[in-house]
């Protein structure tokens, strides 16, 4: 979807020359190029930025699954949490509760969009990441776990919002 709609950020290491010579390209798919430096920097920022997304849909869809289970309108409840501190990018753009956002593989029956194993591949290569230089990823490591519980448990091929629908009980 975003490579379609060239909304894509891509994160590049490499000398600038290279990443100049490839950017005409990248532009094809994406709005925002970041040269992050040497070789291996953008996969470095790639699962940085996917890690933190990865937690902040977990909490997102367990923040939507009480509020919508103690009897809250997740459309009200998004739209309280997108002009307060609880908004994300995972609330305001790619809302994990069916019908509250059209567009967004929620609405979709979780099709299309980032799929679990993709998540999981990020989060377990940020593990790994972490591991190498002593960074803890408390928060990371459980993130890794949950999408790959989802894995097992027959959410493989389905976006990884779908953790809303995981979390709900509602397969």
């Amino acid at each position: 979807m975003g490579a379609e709609g060239a909304t894509l950020t891509f994160m590049v290491g490499g000398d600038e020359n290279n990443v100049a010579e490839v950017k005409p390209v990248l532009e094809q798919m994406g709005a925002k190029i970041h040269h992050c430096g040497r070789v291996g920097n953008g996969q470095i920022a790639k699962i940085c930025n996917n890690m933190v997304l990865g937690i902040t849909m977990i909490g997102t869809a367990e923040a939507l699954n009480i509020g919508v289970k103690l009897g809250l309108d997740p459309k009200l409840l998004t739209s309280i949490m997108n002009v307060s501190s609880a908004r994300s990018w995972s609330s305001d753009t790619y809302n994990p509760v069916p019908g509250v956002m059209e567009n967004v593989p929620a609405s979709n029956g979780y099709k299309g969009g980032f799929s679990v194993p993709l998540i999981a591949k990020d989060l377990g290569l940020a593990e790994n990441a972490g591991l190498s230089c002593g960074a803890p990823l408390l928060l990371g490591a459980l993130a890794h776990q949950i999408f790959r519980t989802m894995m097992v448990n027959g959410y493989g091929d389905k976006d990884f919002s779908s953790v809303y629908q995981f979390l709900s009980g509602n397969k």
